[in-house]
C-alpha cells in the first residue's frame, strides 16, 4: 500500500477514535474541562511510545510505522484542539484550570511516551 494512503487511512482511524473519546469524555465528566482532549494526548503519547520501539526494535525500518505512528496516532493525538482548549479556559478567566492543563497535558504526554519506550524496551530485551 502507498505510504500516502497508509498516513491518510490511519490519519482517518486516529481522527475516529479521538471523537469517539472526546464525547464519551463529556459523557461521563461534562463540558466543564476538557478531559477528553487531555485523555487522547497522553493515551496517544503512550502508544506512541509502545509502538515507536516496537516497530522500529523489533523490524528495523517498518513498512506500517506511516500508518501506525503518523496516521492512526498522529489522527488520534490533538494538539492543536489542546492549545484552543486551553485558549478557551484563559478567556473564561479560568486561570488555574488553563494552567492545570497545561502543565498536565505536556508533562504526563512527556512521562506516557518515557513509559512506552521503557515498558517495549524491557519486553524486547
Amino acid at each position: 500500500m502507498p505510504v500516502l494512503l497508509q498516513v491518510a487511512l490511519g490519519g482517518a482511524l486516529g481522527a475516529l477514535l479521538r471523537y469517539l473519546t472526546v464525547q464519551g469524555s463529556l459523557r461521563a465528566f461534562g463540558p466543564t474541562f476538557p478531559y477528553g482532549t487531555m485523555i487522547v494526548n497522553v493515551v496517544g503519547s503512550l502508544i506512541m511510545g509502545l509502538a515507536a520501539v516496537y516497530l522500529m526494535e523489533r523490524f528495523g525500518h517498518s513498512k506500517i510505522a506511516p500508518f501506525v505512528l503518523t496516521g492512526c496516532l498522529g489522527g488520534f493525538t490533538t494538539f492543536s484542539a489542546f492549545s484552543l482548549d486551553v485558549i478557551t479556559l484563559l478567556e473564561k478567566g479560568r486561570l488555574a484550570s488553563a494552567t492545570f492543563y497545561l502543565a498536565g497535558s505536556v508533562g504526563l504526554s512527556i512521562i506516557a511516551v518515557l513509559i512506552g519506550v521503557l515498558i517495549m524496551r524491557s519486553i524486547l530485551s
